[in-house]
C-alpha cells in the first residue's frame, strides 16, 4: 500500500490535470509513433517500432503510478490546521544561527516541492526537523553538508 500524500487544492488540481493529459494526448502521441514505425515495414528489425513500444510501456507505468498517487492523495483543509506549530502547508521563517541568514519555506508534498518558489517537501531533512516545532525553538538539523542550527522565527499559513 502506498503512503498517503497531502496536497493543497491547487496541487491536487495540477496532479489531476497532468494525469488527464497523459491519458489523452500522451497516449494518442505514442499511438501515432507506433503507427508510423509499423508503416516502415518488417517489425522484427524495426528499431523505431521497438523504441515506440518501450515508450508506450513507460508511459503506461507513469499513468499507473500517478493514478495510485491520486488514489492516496488527501486534500488538506488549511482552516483546521493548528498555527501554533509547524505542520504540512505551514510557511516557516527560520534563521540560520551560524551565518544569520533568514529563509522562508512552505512545507508541501513531494510532488508540489519547488525550491524556486520556496516550497520544500515534508520529506526533506529541513522539513522533517521543523515538523511539530514552535516559534522561538532552536533546532539542530542534519543536512548533507553537516549539522545546522536554526531558530524558528515565524509560523503561518
Amino acid at each position: 500500500m502506498a503512503d498517503v500524500s497531502y496536497y493543497t487544492k491547487e496541487g491536487l488540481e495540477k496532479l489531476k490535470e497532468e494525469l488527464q493529459r497523459l491519458k489523452t494526448t500522451g497516449r494518442s502521441d505514442i499511438s501515432k509513433q507506433i503507427a508510423e514505425a509499423r508503416d516502415k515495414g518488417d517489425l522484427s528489425e524495426n528499431a523505431e517500432y521497438d523504441a515506440a513500444k518501450e515508450a508506450q510501456g513507460l508511459h503506461e507505468a507513469k499513468i499507473a503510478q500517478m493514478s495510485e498517487t491520486l488514489a492516496n492523495a488527501r486534500l488538506l483543509d488549511e482552516s483546521k490546521l493548528d498555527v501554533s506549530k509547524v505542520l504540512a502547508l505551514s510557511i516557516v521563517k527560520i534563521k540560520n544561527l551560524k551565518n544569520g541568514a533568514t529563509m522562508s519555506y512552505q512545507l508541501v508534498s513531494e510532488s508540489e516541492a519547488d525550491m524556486k518558489t520556496g516550497k520544500i517537501s515534508v520529506a526533506s531533512p529541513i522539513a522533517k526537523g521543523l515538523l511539530g516545532k514552535k516559534v522561538g525553538e532552536t533546532i539542530e538539523i542534519t543536512v548533507p553538508a553537516g549539522k545546522i542550527e536554526f531558530e524558528i522565527l515565524e509560523v503561518s499559513r
